[in-house]
């Protein structure tokens, strides 16, 4: 059998502005030259990136967090996570976001994988950590954030997962990512 013939498939940015400035996301318009010597139009959200964390309890249970999200107007169930600070590496962030959304810091922080959860609109990259050896300290989460802590088993949470409870996508990848380490 032959190889088929990769073709280059990038796009090359032409020009980019920047139509919406926020306080820290971007909606960028570029225009683009496509593999066939066209142009065409990108809209994309620029993100500084962000870190998603599987906590290990004390007693062996997974951390969760619910939350209502606006842009689905719904509360979901999730793993605490955060966008990174300008300047800060995904473990620090990892670490700060473990301590603001549940109270608790790790000194055994592992990297899973990393994800890129909206690449058809979004640039933004998450980074997924295993937290274990956890010690109680205090909640520090943010004045517009509303979180609450749900321990439940990594069986519990798979089920959650096959059963559609859980929806957010960061959430079933670091469940599966447990589940498949366990």
């Amino acid at each position: 059998e032959s190889i088929p013939i990769m073709r280059d498939l990038t796009e090359k940015k032409i020009s980019s502005e920047i139509i919406f400035q926020g306080r820290f996301l971007d909606v960028r318009r570029d225009i683009v030259s496509l593999p066939n010597h066209t142009t065409s139009t990108r809209e994309w959200i620029k993100h500084p990136g962000a870190a998603c964390i599987v906590p290990i309890l004390p007693d062996g249970q997974i951390a969760l967090i619910r939350q209502y999200r606006y842009p689905v107007l719904q509360e979901m169930i999730e793993l605490p996570a955060g966008k990174l600070d300008p300047g800060e590496s995904p473990e620090e962030c990892a670490k700060r976001e473990l301590e603001e959304e549940i109270g608790y810091k790790t000194s055994k922080l592992t990297y899973l994988t990393h994800i890129h959860p909206a690449i058809g609109f979004a640039s933004e990259k998450m980074w997924l950590y295993l937290a274990e050896e956890l010690e109680k300290t205090e909640r520090n989460t943010d004045h517009d954030e509303f979180v609450e802590l749900i321990p439940t088993t990594v069986a519990n949470a798979v089920s959650m997962v096959w059963e559609r409870k859980i929806t957010d996508v960061k959430t079933i990848i670091g469940i599966l990512w447990l589940d498949k380490l366990r």
